[in-house]
C-alpha cells in the first residue's frame, strides 16, 4: 500500500486515518504484523496463535480488509486472509520531521501489548518517538550507532536507550536484512546501561 503524490487528496487522508487507527489499537496492529509474518493465515489460525475470541478475530480480520490493509486470498472456506504492504510517509506540519509507516513500526506498536519497555516508552514519547527509536535499532543492529549516541541525540537517559533498543531488537531481525554480528559497537545489556543512568 506504498501512496503516492498522484493519488487524490481523499485517499490519501482516508489512508493516513486508517493507518492512525491501525497505530491506536496494538491489538489490531498485532494481527496486522501476524497476516503480515505469516504470509496467509485463517480466521482460526488467528483465534490460535494470537488467543483472540472468535468474535474478535473476524471483526479484526474484516476491519483489516475493510481499510484495505489485508486481502481475502481464498474465498474458499476457510478463507485465507493475507497482510497488504503499508508504506506510508507523513511529514509533520513544520516539515522538519518525516515518519514512515511500515509494518516493522506496526509489529512495533503491536508488541505493547506483551512488552512493558514498548509501552511504557509509546506513553512517554509517542508512537513519533517509536518511530524514531526504530531507526536508532536498526542503525545500532548494522553496528552504525549506539545507546549513548542515541541518548544523547533524543536527551534522554542511556539507560531509556538501551531498554527500548533491546525491546525493539527482536522487530529489526524480523523486518530488515541485519548480518550477523551486526551489533559491533556497543554489546551491552542492560545493566552496563544503568551505569550511564
Amino acid at each position: 500500500m506504498s501512496r503516492t503524490s498522484n493519488r487524490a487528496d481523499g485517499d490519501i487522508v482516508q489512508d493516513f486515518l486508517s493507518v492512525a487507527d491501525l497505530l491506536e489499537e496494538p491489538q489490531l496492529a498485532q494481527l496486522y504484523a501476524y497476516l503480515a509474518r505469516e504470509g496467509e493465515a485463517t480466521v482460526q489460525d488467528v483465534m490460535d496463535d494470537l488467543e483472540l475470541a472468535q468474535g474478535t478475530a473476524y471483526s479484526y480480520v474484516n476491519r483489516l480488509v475493510d481499510a484495505g490493509f489485508a486481502d481475502v486470498t481464498d474465498d474458499e472456506q476457510p478463507r485465507r486472509y493475507a497482510a497488504r504492504e503499508i508504506d506510508l510517509t507523513v511529514t509533520t506540519a513544520a516539515g522538519d520531521r518525516e515518519y514512515t509507516i511500515t509494518p516493522a513500526l506496526i509489529d512495533a506498536v503491536g508488541r505493547r501489548e506483551t512488552d512493558a519497555d514498548i509501552d511504557t516508552y509509546i506513553d512517554r514519547h509517542g508512537v513519533a518517538g517509536l518511530a524514531t527509536a526504530l531507526t536508532y535499532a536498526v542503525a545500532r543492529e548494522r553496528g552504525e550507532v549506539t545507546h549513548r549516541l542515541m541518548a544523547e541525540d533524543l536527551d534522554i537517559s542511556p539507560l531509556a536507550a538501551e531498554m527500548i533498543l533491546q525491546a525493539l531488537r527482536p522487530v529489526v531481525h524480523e523486518h530488515y536484512d541485519i548480518e550477523e554480528g551486526g551489533a559491533g559497537l556497543d554489546e551491552l545489556d542492560v545493566g552496563d546501561a544503568a551505569d550511564d543512568a
